[in-house]
Protein backbone atom coordinates (compact mmCIF):
# COMPACT_ATOMS: atom_id res chain seq x y z
CA UNK A 1 0.00 0.00 0.00
CA UNK A 2 1.18 3.51 -0.76
CA UNK A 3 0.07 6.29 1.59
CA UNK A 4 0.38 9.98 0.85
CA UNK A 5 1.12 12.11 3.90
CA UNK A 6 -0.32 15.60 3.42
CA UNK A 7 1.25 18.21 5.67
CA UNK A 8 1.39 21.97 5.92
CA UNK A 9 5.01 22.61 6.96
CA UNK A 10 7.31 19.62 7.29
CA UNK A 11 9.65 18.74 8.83
CA UNK A 12 9.79 20.87 11.96
CA UNK A 13 11.78 20.34 15.18
CA UNK A 14 8.58 20.24 17.24
CA UNK A 15 6.96 17.55 15.04
CA UNK A 16 9.29 14.59 15.41
CA UNK A 17 6.21 12.46 16.15
CA UNK A 18 5.18 12.71 12.48
CA UNK A 19 8.61 11.57 11.34
CA UNK A 20 8.49 8.62 13.73
CA UNK A 21 5.03 7.60 12.53
CA UNK A 22 6.05 7.78 8.86
CA UNK A 23 9.20 5.77 9.43
CA UNK A 24 7.37 3.15 11.49
CA UNK A 25 4.88 2.70 8.64
CA UNK A 26 7.75 2.33 6.19
CA UNK A 27 9.46 -0.19 8.47
CA UNK A 28 6.25 -2.27 8.39
CA UNK A 29 6.32 -2.38 4.59
CA UNK A 30 4.14 0.59 3.64
CA UNK A 31 5.30 3.16 1.09
CA UNK A 32 4.89 6.80 2.06
CA UNK A 33 4.75 9.78 -0.29
CA UNK A 34 5.54 12.97 1.62
CA UNK A 35 3.63 16.00 0.30
CA UNK A 36 4.05 19.22 2.29
CA UNK A 37 2.83 22.62 1.25
CA UNK A 38 6.12 24.28 2.27
CA UNK A 39 9.24 23.68 4.37
CA UNK A 40 9.22 24.61 8.04
CA UNK A 41 10.64 27.96 9.10
CA UNK A 42 12.70 26.72 12.06
CA UNK A 43 16.29 25.57 11.44
CA UNK A 44 16.63 21.80 11.23
CA UNK A 45 19.25 20.79 13.80
CA UNK A 46 18.44 17.07 13.76
CA UNK A 47 19.99 15.03 10.92
CA UNK A 48 16.83 12.93 10.72
CA UNK A 49 14.77 16.04 10.02
CA UNK A 50 17.21 17.09 7.31
CA UNK A 51 16.85 13.64 5.75
CA UNK A 52 13.06 14.02 5.83
CA UNK A 53 13.31 17.40 4.11
CA UNK A 54 15.26 15.74 1.28
CA UNK A 55 12.52 13.13 0.88
CA UNK A 56 9.62 15.61 0.93
CA UNK A 57 7.96 17.10 -2.14
CA UNK A 58 6.83 20.70 -1.64
CA UNK A 59 3.57 21.58 -3.32
CA UNK A 60 4.24 25.32 -3.47
CA UNK A 61 7.83 25.00 -4.68
CA UNK A 62 6.87 25.62 -8.32
CA UNK A 63 4.70 28.65 -7.64
CA UNK A 64 1.11 29.21 -8.74
CA UNK A 65 1.32 28.04 -12.37
CA UNK A 66 1.45 24.28 -11.61
CA UNK A 67 -1.46 24.68 -9.19
CA UNK A 68 -3.59 26.58 -11.70
CA UNK A 69 -2.75 24.04 -14.40
CA UNK A 70 -3.73 21.15 -12.11
CA UNK A 71 -6.99 22.94 -11.29
CA UNK A 72 -7.76 23.40 -14.99
CA UNK A 73 -7.11 19.72 -15.67
CA UNK A 74 -9.30 18.73 -12.69
CA UNK A 75 -12.18 20.84 -14.07
CA UNK A 76 -11.81 19.27 -17.52
CA UNK A 77 -11.50 15.79 -16.09
CA UNK A 78 -14.81 15.89 -14.19
CA UNK A 79 -16.53 19.24 -13.88
CA UNK A 80 -19.25 17.86 -11.59
CA UNK A 81 -16.65 16.79 -9.05
CA UNK A 82 -14.80 20.07 -9.48
CA UNK A 83 -17.98 22.07 -8.89
CA UNK A 84 -18.79 20.04 -5.77
CA UNK A 85 -15.28 20.76 -4.45
CA UNK A 86 -15.69 24.48 -5.18
CA UNK A 87 -18.99 24.58 -3.31
CA UNK A 88 -17.41 22.83 -0.32
CA UNK A 89 -14.43 25.20 -0.40
CA UNK A 90 -16.76 28.20 -0.44
CA UNK A 91 -18.80 26.84 2.47
CA UNK A 92 -15.77 25.97 4.58
CA UNK A 93 -14.07 29.25 3.65
CA UNK A 94 -17.02 31.36 4.76
CA UNK A 95 -16.96 29.68 8.18
CA UNK A 96 -13.21 30.07 8.60
CA UNK A 97 -11.04 32.82 10.01
CA UNK A 98 -8.88 32.95 6.87
CA UNK A 99 -11.63 33.39 4.30
CA UNK A 100 -12.84 32.04 0.98
CA UNK A 101 -9.83 33.06 -1.11
CA UNK A 102 -7.46 31.09 1.09
CA UNK A 103 -9.67 28.00 0.72
CA UNK A 104 -9.74 28.37 -3.04
CA UNK A 105 -5.93 28.30 -2.85
CA UNK A 106 -6.21 25.12 -0.78
CA UNK A 107 -8.44 23.74 -3.55
CA UNK A 108 -5.75 24.46 -6.13
CA UNK A 109 -3.19 22.77 -3.90
CA UNK A 110 -5.57 19.82 -3.63
CA UNK A 111 -5.83 19.52 -7.41
CA UNK A 112 -2.05 19.27 -7.57
CA UNK A 113 -1.98 16.76 -4.69
CA UNK A 114 -4.66 14.59 -6.31
CA UNK A 115 -2.61 14.43 -9.52
CA UNK A 116 0.55 13.51 -7.64
CA UNK A 117 -1.29 10.79 -5.72
CA UNK A 118 -2.63 9.29 -8.95
CA UNK A 119 0.78 9.48 -10.59
CA UNK A 120 2.45 7.77 -7.60
CA UNK A 121 -0.30 5.20 -7.04
CA UNK A 122 -1.18 6.39 -3.54
CA UNK A 123 -4.44 4.76 -2.48
CA UNK A 124 -4.91 6.66 0.78
CA UNK A 125 -3.99 10.12 2.05
CA UNK A 126 -3.36 10.94 5.69
CA UNK A 127 -3.03 14.49 7.02
CA UNK A 128 -1.77 15.73 10.36
CA UNK A 129 -3.72 18.48 12.15
CA UNK A 130 -7.28 19.54 11.40
CA UNK A 131 -6.18 22.76 9.73
CA UNK A 132 -5.29 23.46 6.10
CA UNK A 133 -3.62 20.07 5.57
CA UNK A 134 -6.91 18.33 6.35
CA UNK A 135 -8.72 20.76 4.04
CA UNK A 136 -6.32 19.91 1.20
CA UNK A 137 -6.82 16.18 1.84
CA UNK A 138 -10.61 16.64 1.82
CA UNK A 139 -10.64 18.71 -1.37
CA UNK A 140 -8.28 16.23 -3.04
CA UNK A 141 -10.70 13.39 -2.26
CA UNK A 142 -13.61 15.46 -3.62
CA UNK A 143 -11.62 15.94 -6.84
CA UNK A 144 -11.23 12.20 -7.29
CA UNK A 145 -8.02 11.80 -5.32
CA UNK A 146 -7.54 9.07 -2.71
CA UNK A 147 -9.77 8.64 0.32
CA UNK A 148 -8.34 10.36 3.35
CA UNK A 149 -7.98 10.42 7.11
CA UNK A 150 -6.47 13.00 9.39
CA UNK A 151 -5.05 13.20 12.90
CA UNK A 152 -6.23 15.93 15.24
CA UNK A 153 -3.71 16.80 17.95
CA UNK A 154 -5.03 19.88 19.73
CA UNK A 155 -5.11 22.29 21.32
CA UNK A 156 -5.43 24.68 18.37
CA UNK A 157 -8.16 22.62 16.71
CA UNK A 158 -10.19 22.54 19.92
CA UNK A 159 -10.00 26.34 20.13
CA UNK A 160 -11.71 26.87 16.76
CA UNK A 161 -13.74 23.79 15.76
CA UNK A 162 -16.37 25.76 13.83
CA UNK A 163 -13.84 27.97 12.04
CA UNK A 164 -11.94 24.83 11.00
CA UNK A 165 -15.15 23.02 9.98
CA UNK A 166 -14.03 19.95 11.90
CA UNK A 167 -17.46 18.35 11.57
CA UNK A 168 -17.34 18.68 7.77
CA UNK A 169 -13.81 17.27 7.57
CA UNK A 170 -14.78 14.34 9.78
CA UNK A 171 -17.91 13.70 7.70
CA UNK A 172 -15.97 13.50 4.43
CA UNK A 173 -13.11 11.43 5.88
CA UNK A 174 -12.89 7.68 5.85
CA UNK A 175 -11.87 7.93 9.48
CA UNK A 176 -10.44 10.54 11.83
CA UNK A 177 -7.75 10.04 14.46
CA UNK A 178 -7.56 11.53 17.94
CA UNK A 179 -4.35 11.05 19.94
CA UNK A 180 -6.13 10.64 23.30
CA UNK A 181 -9.55 9.67 24.58
CA UNK A 182 -9.98 13.28 25.69
CA UNK A 183 -9.28 14.37 22.11
CA UNK A 184 -11.83 11.88 20.81
CA UNK A 185 -14.45 13.29 23.18
CA UNK A 186 -13.81 16.79 21.82
CA UNK A 187 -14.20 15.61 18.22
CA UNK A 188 -17.47 13.89 19.11
CA UNK A 189 -18.77 17.33 20.13
CA UNK A 190 -18.42 18.60 16.56
CA UNK A 191 -19.26 15.45 14.58
CA UNK A 192 -22.76 14.19 14.01
CA UNK A 193 -23.46 11.10 16.15
CA UNK A 194 -23.52 8.90 13.05
CA UNK A 195 -19.83 9.74 12.55
CA UNK A 196 -18.67 8.98 16.08
CA UNK A 197 -17.64 5.42 15.21
CA UNK A 198 -15.20 6.68 12.60
CA UNK A 199 -13.23 8.65 15.23
CA UNK A 200 -10.37 6.39 16.33
CA UNK A 201 -7.72 6.77 19.02
CA UNK A 202 -4.14 6.24 17.85
CA UNK A 203 -1.49 7.47 20.24
CA UNK A 204 1.62 9.30 19.21
CA UNK A 205 4.52 6.99 19.86
CA UNK A 206 8.11 6.74 20.98
CA UNK A 207 10.86 4.43 19.76
CA UNK A 208 11.61 2.20 22.79
CA UNK A 209 15.01 1.17 21.44
CA UNK A 210 16.21 4.76 21.82
CA UNK A 211 15.54 4.52 25.55
CA UNK A 212 16.82 0.97 26.05
CA UNK A 213 19.23 1.79 28.88
CA UNK A 214 17.99 4.70 31.00
CA UNK A 215 20.71 6.58 32.85
CA UNK A 216 20.66 6.42 36.65
CA UNK A 217 19.58 9.51 38.55
CA UNK A 218 22.53 11.90 38.91
CA UNK A 219 23.78 13.24 42.23
CA UNK A 220 23.86 16.90 43.14
CA UNK A 221 21.47 19.78 42.60
CA UNK A 222 18.04 18.67 41.44
CA UNK A 223 17.76 19.35 37.74
CA UNK A 224 14.51 19.84 35.82
CA UNK A 225 14.18 20.02 32.04
CA UNK A 226 11.37 21.75 30.12
CA UNK A 227 11.17 21.07 26.38
CA UNK A 228 9.04 22.84 23.80
CA UNK A 229 8.35 25.93 21.77
CA UNK A 230 8.70 29.12 23.79
CA UNK A 231 5.13 30.27 23.26
CA UNK A 232 2.31 31.37 25.52
CA UNK A 233 0.40 28.10 25.62
CA UNK A 234 3.44 26.14 26.87
CA UNK A 235 3.47 28.11 30.11
CA UNK A 236 7.22 28.69 30.46
CA UNK A 237 6.69 32.21 31.82
CA UNK A 238 4.56 30.77 34.65
CA UNK A 239 7.33 28.22 35.19
CA UNK A 240 9.93 30.95 35.68
CA UNK A 241 7.62 32.69 38.16
CA UNK A 242 7.11 29.39 40.00
CA UNK A 243 10.85 28.74 40.14
CA UNK A 244 11.29 32.18 41.72
CA UNK A 245 8.79 31.16 44.45
CA UNK A 246 10.18 27.68 45.02
CA UNK A 247 12.47 27.19 48.00
CA UNK A 248 14.24 24.05 46.80
CA UNK A 249 17.69 23.87 45.22
CA UNK A 250 16.62 23.38 41.58
CA UNK A 251 18.27 24.09 38.26
CA UNK A 252 16.02 24.45 35.21
CA UNK A 253 17.03 23.86 31.59
CA UNK A 254 14.68 25.21 28.90
CA UNK A 255 15.13 23.44 25.57
CA UNK A 256 13.47 25.07 22.56
CA UNK A 257 12.95 28.46 21.04
CA UNK A 258 10.14 30.73 19.96
CA UNK A 259 8.49 34.11 20.04
CA UNK A 260 8.52 34.42 23.84
CA UNK A 261 12.23 33.85 24.33
CA UNK A 262 12.91 37.54 24.98
CA UNK A 263 10.07 37.80 27.50
CA UNK A 264 11.32 34.69 29.30
CA UNK A 265 14.90 35.95 29.40
CA UNK A 266 13.63 39.23 30.87
CA UNK A 267 11.72 37.33 33.57
CA UNK A 268 14.80 35.26 34.40
CA UNK A 269 16.82 38.45 34.84
CA UNK A 270 14.07 40.17 36.85
CA UNK A 271 13.96 37.26 39.31
CA UNK A 272 17.80 37.03 39.35
CA UNK A 273 17.66 33.40 38.23
CA UNK A 274 20.50 33.53 35.69
CA UNK A 275 22.52 30.97 37.67
CA UNK A 276 19.55 28.61 37.96
CA UNK A 277 18.15 28.71 34.41
CA UNK A 278 19.78 27.64 31.14
CA UNK A 279 18.17 28.33 27.75
CA UNK A 280 19.65 26.08 25.07
CA UNK A 281 17.59 26.81 21.95
CA UNK A 282 16.59 23.84 19.81
CA UNK A 283 18.68 20.68 20.23
CA UNK A 284 18.81 17.55 18.11
CA UNK A 285 17.25 14.33 19.37
CA UNK A 286 20.50 12.95 20.79
CA UNK A 287 21.16 16.14 22.74
CA UNK A 288 17.59 16.20 24.10
CA UNK A 289 17.98 12.61 25.28
CA UNK A 290 21.29 13.58 26.85
CA UNK A 291 19.64 16.45 28.71
CA UNK A 292 16.95 14.10 30.02
CA UNK A 293 19.63 11.65 31.17
CA UNK A 294 21.39 14.45 33.07
CA UNK A 295 18.14 15.54 34.75
CA UNK A 296 16.04 14.27 37.63
CA UNK A 297 12.73 15.01 35.93
CA UNK A 298 10.72 16.90 33.34
CA UNK A 299 8.43 19.85 33.99
CA UNK A 300 5.62 20.62 31.52
CA UNK A 301 3.68 23.73 32.64
CA UNK A 302 1.38 24.00 29.60
CA UNK A 303 -1.91 25.90 29.58
CA UNK A 304 -3.20 23.88 26.60
CA UNK A 305 -2.03 20.62 25.00
CA UNK A 306 -3.02 17.46 23.23
CA UNK A 307 -0.57 15.08 24.88
CA UNK A 308 3.03 16.30 24.78
CA UNK A 309 5.59 14.01 23.17
CA UNK A 310 8.23 15.26 25.59
CA UNK A 311 6.23 13.82 28.50
CA UNK A 312 6.36 10.41 26.81
CA UNK A 313 10.08 10.73 26.12
CA UNK A 314 10.89 11.75 29.69
CA UNK A 315 8.89 8.83 31.05
CA UNK A 316 10.66 6.45 28.64
CA UNK A 317 13.94 7.82 30.01
CA UNK A 318 12.69 6.81 33.49
CA UNK A 319 12.21 10.36 34.69
CA UNK A 320 9.22 11.52 36.76
CA UNK A 321 7.13 14.36 35.41
CA UNK A 322 5.64 17.56 36.81
CA UNK A 323 2.79 18.50 34.46
CA UNK A 324 -0.47 20.39 34.35
CA UNK A 325 -3.76 18.55 34.74
CA UNK A 326 -5.07 19.21 31.23
CA UNK A 327 -6.34 17.42 28.12
CA UNK A 328 -4.84 13.94 27.64
CA UNK A 329 -1.98 14.28 30.13
CA UNK A 330 -3.84 12.60 33.05
CA UNK A 331 -4.52 9.60 30.78
CA UNK A 332 -0.78 8.92 30.91
CA UNK A 333 0.64 10.60 34.02
CA UNK A 334 -0.87 9.53 37.34
CA UNK A 335 -0.38 11.97 40.19
CA UNK A 336 1.81 10.56 42.96
CA UNK A 337 2.80 7.51 40.91
CA UNK A 338 4.64 8.92 37.90
CA UNK A 339 5.10 12.48 39.13
CA UNK A 340 2.98 15.48 40.02
CA UNK A 341 -0.10 16.98 38.34
CA UNK A 342 -1.05 20.58 39.08
CA UNK A 343 -3.79 22.93 37.85
CA UNK A 344 -2.78 24.85 34.73
CA UNK A 345 -1.78 28.44 35.40
CA UNK A 346 -1.51 27.95 39.18
CA UNK A 347 1.98 29.31 39.88
CA UNK A 348 1.81 28.58 43.61
CA UNK A 349 0.78 24.95 43.05
CA UNK A 350 3.57 24.53 40.48
CA UNK A 351 6.09 25.98 42.94
CA UNK A 352 4.85 23.59 45.64
CA UNK A 353 5.20 20.62 43.28
CA UNK A 354 8.74 21.68 42.42
CA UNK A 355 9.57 21.90 46.12
CA UNK A 356 8.10 18.43 46.71
CA UNK A 357 10.21 17.19 43.82
CA UNK A 358 13.34 18.80 45.28
CA UNK A 359 12.94 17.17 48.69
CA UNK A 360 11.82 13.73 47.45
CA UNK A 361 14.58 11.16 48.15
CA UNK A 362 16.54 10.04 45.13
CA UNK A 363 15.49 6.40 45.51
CA UNK A 364 11.83 7.42 45.49
CA UNK A 365 12.33 9.53 42.35
CA UNK A 366 13.97 6.48 40.79
CA UNK A 367 10.95 4.29 41.62
CA UNK A 368 8.60 6.89 40.16
CA UNK A 369 10.71 7.04 37.01
CA UNK A 370 10.70 3.25 36.68
CA UNK A 371 6.90 3.13 36.93
CA UNK A 372 6.63 5.99 34.44
CA UNK A 373 8.83 4.10 31.99
CA UNK A 374 6.74 0.92 32.29
CA UNK A 375 3.53 2.83 31.66
CA UNK A 376 4.66 4.74 28.59
CA UNK A 377 6.25 1.68 26.97
CA UNK A 378 2.96 -0.19 27.39
CA UNK A 379 0.86 2.62 25.88
CA UNK A 380 3.00 4.51 23.36
CA UNK A 381 5.23 2.15 21.36
CA UNK A 382 5.37 3.71 17.87
CA UNK A 383 5.47 0.32 16.16
CA UNK A 384 2.21 -0.70 17.84
CA UNK A 385 0.53 2.64 17.20
CA UNK A 386 1.61 2.81 13.54
CA UNK A 387 0.23 -0.71 13.08
CA UNK A 388 -3.12 0.51 14.45
CA UNK A 389 -3.11 3.35 11.94
CA UNK A 390 -2.20 1.00 9.08
CA UNK A 391 -5.05 -1.32 10.09
CA UNK A 392 -7.55 1.55 10.02
CA UNK A 393 -6.23 2.62 6.61
CA UNK A 394 -6.42 -0.86 5.10
CA UNK A 395 -9.88 -1.48 6.56
CA UNK A 396 -11.40 1.87 5.67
Amino acid sequence: MKIAYILNTYPQPSQSFIRREIRALEASGQEVLRLAMRPGSDPLVDPQDREEAERTEYVLAGGKIPLLAASWRAARRDFALFWQAIRTALSVGRASEVGVLRHLIYLAEAAFVAERCRAEGASHAHAHFGTNSAAVAMFSALLGGPKYSFTVHGPEEYDAPRALSLGTKIAHSDFTVAITQFGRSQLCRWAIPADWDKIKVVHCGIEPQKFADPAPMPDGTRRLVAIGRLVEQKGQLALINALAQAQGDIHLTLIGDGEMRGVIETAVARHKLQDRVTLTGWLDEAAVNGALAASHGLVMPSFAEGLPMVVMEAMAAARPVIATYIAGTPELVQDGTHGWLVPAGDVAALADAMDDFAKTPLDQLTRMGTKARQRVLERHDITTEAAKLATHISGS
